[in-house]
């Protein structure tokens, strides 16, 4: 079934006709600083804003979610293209979504799904790529791309530009571990052309508490000082030291200035009690964790709420059940054995963590402000294969979005009778961008600088999907 959509609501009207008061309100309101709305006018942005939302949360499902086993089932394909899962009702007539993922199915009147997703490369490395910036993978660099400062930023990136941090508190956040495991760094995923101080800060899982033969707990960076040390005697110092130094931003290139603003990075954090505080879980109450459940997944979800309560502009979440590639080989890369590893750990861990992070959001009163999106690097084949599983699929695919001033209950587009290709309302990376960013209040058609200050849309003829 295919919901009704509404036009997006028009936002401020033209920034032009705005008083320096109206302006500092609206600053206020989206999330953005007045010299970034007036720098977005600058650049060539269009004339209204729409959303509200103050940060965003991804949960990114590396390896490739398979749509047809969960967002899009087919029950009428035959059984060569359906699989051995059941559709079951949510809580909005009409929307039907896979047996495995019933805690989601709970609040589908919070979710926008998007079943006409596609782009068209089947490479993990090169569809996070497309996914994850927005644009196209470079054409002379096959299989999974090592990253370049020439490289587009990532989506943390470029929505962390323009979200102003305090200090001590990091643009973006990746979290329990790297994009992958076993320390191939990935094109796409970090600052690119905007430079080293928009790269993520990743935290990684410590070693030593098994779990499934890997790390079950969080880690958090290093934030202790060293023994005997007062933090006010700290701080005091440090304040001191500002005063009498040049800041890393006035001296040298942009190496330099990458490797001042993590320097100064870390010198703030050790003095933020904020940021201290949001990584110690043990804040929250034994219940709440439960609701998340004892698992990296749930665990690392909580843990991103917490960061964007400290002021964190974006938070990523690596998504599996316990490892994203090796170990239990818990990865959404399903070449075989697809049905079991869905039903066995991924979903269960992905729909009670997503679902436990909706929730909180909605009873702290946060949803509105916070946009959640699920996203991964493409779908998998309709077709089961041999080893029963599915493989590298592109052109078609599901992402879901909650919050952020999206309208649930709805679903946009459909695929084929056998979730194979659009079949209306196809979107790309490009569309779903450009939602992203006017969800954040952002202008889609706002324009970032590279490292040689040339201007580039943040999204290339992408146009924001009416879902608000």
């Amino acid at each position: 079934m295919n919901c009704t959509v509404q036009t997006p609501r028009r936002g401020c009207g033209d920034f032009n006709s705005l008083s320096r008061r109206s302006a500092l309100q609206a600053g206020g309101l989206f999330g953005l600083s007045l010299p970034t709305l007036l720098q977005q006018q600058a650049l060539g942005a269009s004339d209204s804003l729409i959303g509200n939302a103050k940060s965003c949360i991804i949960l990114y499902c590396w390896g490739g979610q398979s749509h047809i086993d969960t967002w899009d089932l087919k029950p009428k394909a035959p059984s060569s293209i359906r699989g051995p899962f059941n559709p079951i009702a949510t809580n909005i007539s009409g929307i039907q979504v896979g047996e495995h993922i019933p805690k989601l199915a709970t609040m589908a009147d919070k979710l926008a799904i998007v079943r006409s997703m596609f782009h068209t490369d089947s490479a993990h490395g090169r569809g996070m790529y497309w996914n994850m910036t927005g644009h196209k993978p470079p054409q002379n660099r096959p299989g999974n791309i090592a990253p370049k400062r020439s490289d587009w930023p990532g989506l943390p990136a470029m929505i962390s530009h323009f979200r102003e941090s305090q200090a001590g508190v990091p643009r973006s956040i990746r979290l329990p571990y790297p994009m992958v495991d076993n320390g191939t760094l990935q094109a796409g995923e970090y600052g690119g052309f905007m430079g080293g101080a928009y790269d993520p800060i990743v935290v990684k899982t410590p070693k030593g508490k098994a779990y499934g033969g890997r790390s079950r707990d969080l880690g958090s960076p290093v934030l202790d000082l060293a023994a005997g040390i007062d933090r006010d005697r700290f701080r005091r110092r440090r304040s001191l030291l500002g005063q009498l130094e040049p800041t890393t931003a006035d001296t040298g290139g942009s190496a330099s200035r990458s490797y001042g603003h993590f320097h100064d990075l870390a010198l703030n954090m050790l003095v933020s009690d904020r940021v201290q505080k949001a990584f110690d879980l043990d804040n929250e109450t034994a219940e709440l964790k439960a609701l998340y459940g004892d698992h990296l997944g749930g665990q690392s979800c909580l843990l991103a709420r917490r960061l964007i309560d400290a002021g964190v502009p974006v938070v990523q979440v690596l998504m599996s059940a316990s490892d994203l590639n090796g170990g239990a080989g818990d990865h959404w890369d399903t070449h075989g054995n697809n049905f079991n590893r869905l039903k066995d750990r991924l979903l269960p861990v992905f729909d009670r963590s997503a679902s436990a992070l909706i929730t909180d959001l909605d009873q702290r009163g946060q949803l509105d402000e916070t946009l959640v999106l699920m996203i991964g690097d493409f779908g998998r084949t309709p077709k089961i294969n041999g080893n029963s599983g599915r493989d590298h699929y592109p052109y078609s695919y599901t992402v879901v979005l909650a919050g952020g001033g999206i309208r649930g209950g709805q679903v946009y587009g459909s695929s084929d009778a056998h979730a194979a290709h659009p079949r209306t309302l196809a979107a790309g990376p490009q569309d779903l961008h450009a939602t992203v960013f006017t969800a954040m209040g952002i202008q889609p058609d706002a324009q970032i600088l590279d490292n040689l200050n040339r201007p580039h849309m943040l999204t290339a003829g992408g146009q924001a999907l009416p879902l608000f």
